[in-house]
């Protein structure tokens, strides 16, 4: 049974990154000499941009990712991969899917053998504070007691995952059969709580999820919601429940499908497709005939 992130994986995060990166990659340090994760809230000596932690918590999040969907992926005999190319879907050697759920091993792939496409969008949640004396790590406060928005709490976050989920979206109809998730590790803000609701209603993202059951020190807190009305924001508490949402995704025979028509051609399109003799074959007449219409 594998575990979600918590204060336990985000030491074992820093631990792991300590090996390789020096402190002062992974920690901003105050004017008292003290090394920490974010500036915490009130402080107010100069400070500056640390912009290479990034790289190290994308690239152990993302290994992550792939390791907590590979027995969800086995299950339908596929595979977790990371840094997926597929030129057919917008999916580039710069702008590669962080994971996805494939039929084959292979980083290059072709969209029938695409079962599921993951962004991976976590940080640092928690402060820590360094010692690099005796190399002790110590948590602070969670992300309510520092000047940091981590994880799906920045906009430019949410607005980068809507984006690429676009663009695969309208590079091509092959992409139509995909489920689209953003993984993250925090909640969302309440300015997004419908836009998030309207893109899963839409087709365009299947769903962001967290997957931190207690991101804050109260479990009580406003912000720690456990989904959104229409369910486009989901918190998962357990990793048995997360699996389910996945395996759900995975199962159903689902398409993508838009276009902007007069009521009057949309009603010749259900009126062709409604001839079939079942459901499954008047959805299929009718996607069939929405995209040979422009």
């Amino acid at each position: 049974m594998r575990n979600l992130w918590s204060r336990t994986e985000e030491e074992r995060f820093f631990k792991k990154a300590l090996e390789i990166a020096t402190p002062e990659q992974l920690f901003y340090i105050t004017e008292n000499k003290q090394y920490i994760a974010y500036w915490p809230k009130g402080y107010k000596g100069k400070k500056n941009t640390l912009q290479s932690r990034n790289a190290f918590i994308g690239s152990y999040t993302e290994k992550w990712t792939q390791g907590l969907l590979e027995s969800i992926a086995n299950n339908f005999n596929a595979f977790a991969v990371q840094s997926v190319i597929c030129e057919e879907i917008g999916l580039s050697n710069r702008s590669s899917a962080d994971v996805a759920i494939c039929k084959t091993t292979e980083t290059i792939q072709k969209p029938e053998n695409i079962l599921m496409l993951v962004e991976v969008k976590m940080s640092v949640v928690w402060n820590w504070e360094f010692n690099p004396q005796t190399k002790q790590l110590k948590c602070v406060g969670d992300y309510t007691t520092h000047q940091g928005n981590p994880g799906l709490l920045r906009s430019d976050t949410m607005l980068k995952a809507t984006g690429k989920s676009i663009n695969i979206r309208v590079s091509s109809f092959k992409s139509s059969h995909i489920p689209i998730i953003i993984l993250g590790n925090t909640p969302i803000t309440k300015s997004y709580y419908k836009k998030v609701d309207y893109l899963k209603n839409a087709g365009i993202v299947q769903g962001f999820y967290s997957l931190n059951p207690c991101p804050l020190d109260n479990p009580h807190h406003a912000n720690n919601i456990k989904a959104t009305s229409k369910k486009g924001f989901i918190r998962f508490d357990s990793y048995t429940e997360f699996q389910e949402e996945i395996t759900i995704l995975l199962s159903g025979d689902r398409e993508f499908f838009r276009g902007m028509k007069t009521k009057k051609e949309l009603g010749k399109l259900i009126e062709a497709a409604n001839q079939e003799p079942t459901y499954e074959k008047k959805a299929e007449k009718f996607l069939k005939l929405l995209r040979e219409n422009g």
